[in-house]
């Protein structure tokens, strides 16, 4: 029994690694995998396996994708005028999710952070600004989290659009301060995109 006690311990483990998962969710989902038939944690191991060795960076905006260009950017029913930025991909699922907005997006992978050694050229930043240049933007939306580094990472942007010739504006209504936009409701990120304040130069 030894052998079958440590096979369990290890799935439990490595459940517990994820983040929202406690000790005794991943216990759940352990029992749960094992009682369930055996095509069930084939399909779900073959799924983590493929998604991990498919799935990269969409070489545009820098949304996940299995594919050069993610499914937002390949559509032709897109505002090609209009981009969100936002601090990761799963922000974009949130803001899909709540129907508010239909332009593109540009995900700057994290927020500036002095005390984490993060600077603008860690992030996607400089590859915003050159979609600038090549694509018909007219008005960048800034979308980032209520958090010290989210308004700090705000305000270098917004100091380097101003010589972009383009309309600057950013959501505010209704996200309070240290909340996270892939936490919020779909009800308050529409009302915080249709109550966007544009930011004067």
């Amino acid at each position: 029994m030894p052998l079958y006690q440590d096979a369990i311990g290890e799935m439990v483990d490595a459940f517990a690694r994820l983040p929202g998962i406690s000790r005794r969710g991943a216990e759940r989902l352990t029992y749960h995998l094992l009682q369930a038939p055996p095509e069930v944690a084939d399909g779900l191991a073959r799924a983590i396996h493929d998604g991990r060795h498919s799935i990269h960076y969409c070489q545009r905006c820098f949304n996940l994708t299995d594919e050069d260009l993610c499914p937002i950017c390949r559509s032709n029913r897109r505002d090609k005028t209009r981009i969100c930025v936002v601090e990761e991909a799963r922000d974009i699922l949130a803001i899909e999710a709540s129907g508010s907005y239909k332009g593109l997006y540009h995900v700057l992978g994290g927020t500036i952070s002095p005390m984490d050694g993060i600077g603008p050229d860690d992030l996607h930043i400089a590859a915003l600004f050159a979609r600038l240049e090549t694509e018909p933007i007219e008005e960048v939306i800034i979308a980032l989290n209520a958090s010290v580094e989210g308004e700090a990472t705000t305000l270098y942007l917004i100091s380097h659009l101003r010589d972009k010739n383009v309309r600057v504006s950013r959501i505010a209504q209704g996200l309070s301060a240290g909340s996270d936009i892939k936490y919020a409701d779909h009800m308050t990120l529409s009302r915080a995109f249709d109550g966007r304040t544009e930011i004067q130069p």
